[in-house]
């Protein structure tokens, strides 16, 4: 009986070994299966607890759980828990089971979006309770301040603004750029400014003074800011002759010019009366007195200064060169005609003057007019005044006329020619211009052969 006890107590080391091994095989990830057909219910339960174990904390929460054969539990209302791929975790979409899958916040959200697209905000409402809420602040109206002009920047800042104006002539400009300033007491000293630049201008620039004068009296400026800057330029007068020797008279047209587009009284000048002692002031305001008089028999003051260079008719500018020409024929003064063509402010058109010099030669008798329009081109030709390109059209102008003038001067092309002659010598003209110039034909019998026709030869 012991050695059969012995017998099954001690088995030998391969029926060990066989048992242990056969424990091992019946035993999957902790789990003892009673029989070999049980191991694949085994692995589906240690994959249930993988994915238990690799769920996110949110899904979780939500009381999933598996039964004891690994099928996941339902939930109370029967629907089956979503679950959270592992492709899915980085997903900014809701996860929540619910919805269209569309973007959080309806695409609101994320950095630098300020709300949906479309999405208009209304004034936002003070919150009475805020412990910021400030009631003095309720009522505030904030606006733009602009400091005051200082008087050393004053007159730096605005007079590159007339300056400008002379250019474009746009007195709605001025008027906008003069309010985005801060004047201030110093409004008054803007047509005093305007004035004394247009001293040193020409003619045309004292006409866009007088037309800007009377816009901007009313928008920016009033009558007693016009009035203040009459006073002080009458005062300032003995210094504004020292560069302008002719400032009396043209402050007076402009104290005249102010009174009859109403922007000075009517009365200004007679609160002078008896109390000017200064000569120039005196002047100016004698001047002015005569003007409107003048006006009052059929003087036209609103076109004191003329009008300004191409802006006149061509007629007129016709005209006035055909003057101009016939006055130096009778003093001969190159200076004199000089100022005169500069004034007209027409450099465009100085052909005209050109032809009409030259006409003036072809349709005289003497030799007076001959030299005295050579002299005169020759001597604007010098001092720049006729450029090359308006010598030139003035001169290819009477060669395209000349036949018709040769119908009332039959010796205009022999003088012609000669004028041209003494013009390339003088050095005005060039030679390709001299050579231009059209001769005319004459008639000739040729010899008893030809059978008494005739032939036309240049000179």
């Amino acid at each position: 009986f012991d050695a059969e006890v012995a017998h099954d107590s001690f088995l030998s080391g391969e029926e060990e070994n066989g048992i242990i091994t056969k424990n091992i095989k019946n035993e999957i990830n902790g789990n003892w299966i009673s029989a070999p057909n049980s191991i694949h219910e085994a692995r589906l339960k240690a994959k249930a607890k993988r994915r238990l174990r690799k769920t996110s904390s949110r899904d979780s929460g939500r009381g999933d759980s598996f039964s004891e054969n690994g099928d996941p539990s339902r939930g109370t209302n029967g629907t089956a828990p979503p679950t959270s791929p592992k492709s899915k975790l980085l997903d900014r979409k809701s996860r929540a089971g619910k919805g269209r899958g569309l973007p959080k916040k309806g695409g609101a959200g994320g950095k630098g979006v300020w709300g949906p697209p479309g999405e208009v905000y209304d004034l936002e409402e003070v919150d009475v309770k805020d412990p910021n809420y400030d009631e003095a602040q309720e009522n505030c109206v904030y606006e733009t301040v602009v400091p005051p002009l200082e008087e050393g920047a004053f007159e730096k800042t605005l007079t590159p603004i007339v300056q400008e104006y002379f250019e474009h002539g746009d007195t709605n400009e001025v008027a906008e750029l003069l309010g985005e300033l801060n004047l201030g007491s110093m409004s008054s000293g803007v047509p005093m400014l305007a004035v004394s630049l247009a001293l040193e201008a020409k003619a045309s620039h004292r006409e866009l003074t007088s037309r800007l004068l009377t816009d901007l009296c009313g928008r920016v400026l009033s009558r007693s800011d016009v009035e203040s800057s009459f006073d002080k330029l009458l005062r300032e007068l003995p210094d504004l002759v020292l560069d302008t020797p002719g400032a009396p008279q043209l402050v007076g047209q402009f104290i005249a010019r102010a009174v009859k587009d109403q922007i000075l009284s009517k009365s200004y000048l007679d609160g002078y009366k008896g109390r000017v002692d200064c000569v120039h002031a005196r002047a100016a305001l004698d001047r002015a007195a005569v003007l409107l008089k003048m006006g009052l028999g059929g003087l036209r003051i609103d076109n004191l200064w003329g009008t300004g260079g191409g802006q006149r008719p061509v007629t007129q500018l016709v005209r006035e060169m055909t003057l101009l020409l016939k006055e130096y024929l009778l003093s001969g003064d190159n200076k004199e005609a000089e100022r005169c063509l500069r004034e007209l402010e027409v450099p465009h058109f100085h052909h005209e003057f050109v032809y009409e010099a030259m006409v003036m030669v072809l349709e005289s008798k003497g030799e007076k007019t001959f030299k005295m329009v050579l002299q005169l081109l020759k001597f604007l030709w010098v001092s720049s005044i006729i450029t090359v390109d308006q010598m030139r059209r003035g001169y290819e102008r009477v060669y395209m006329d000349i036949a018709e003038i040769n119908i009332d001067v039959p010796r205009a092309y022999f003088i012609l020619e000669q004028f041209v002659d003494k013009s390339f010598s003088a050095g005005f003209i060039c030679e390709k211009l001299r050579d231009l110039c059209p001769s005319r034909g004459r008639k000739r019998f040729v010899s008893e052969g030809d059978g008494g026709r005739f032939k036309l030869e240049s000179y």
